[in-house]
């Protein structure tokens, strides 16, 4: 059973940075691992992406040039960078793994199976 545990959120003004970390037990062969973000009211929303097998990394078009998705050389943790925080990043922020599969795919929720407790991320203006 493979178990995720989000650490690293907090509360920062606009401009700020946060580093997010993701560290994953019990699984044996490469995992694709997403960050996910929910605001209220609003879908759960696939922020970045890593192939723990590869090189491939994945980002939504409203986070690339601040945020950066990154893996320890163990591939035991995951780490999403946050840089130039904006009020409209605030969420409760997920990581999730799934088997390695078509990056197409990953942002969306669905097809990721395992799922960390979250973390909060508030951005003030």
């Amino acid at each position: 059973q493979v178990q995720l545990v989000e650490s690293g959120g907090g509360s920062v003004q606009a401009g700020g940075s946060l580093r997010l970390s993701c560290a994953i037990f019990g699984y044996s062969y490469n995992v694709d691992v997403g960050w996910f973000r929910q605001a209220p009211g609003k879908e759960r929303e696939g922020v970045a992406a890593i192939e723990t097998g590869g090189s491939s990394t994945y980002y939504v078009d409203s986070v690339k040039g601040r945020f950066t998705i990154s893996q320890d050389n163990g591939k035991s943790t995951v780490y999403l960078r946050m840089n130039s925080l904006k009020p409209e990043d605030t969420g409760m922020y997920y990581c999730a793994a799934r088997w390695s599969r078509n990056g197409a795919t990953w942002y969306l929720p669905e097809t990721f199976h395992y799922w960390g407790q979250g973390t909060q991320v508030t951005v003030s203006s």
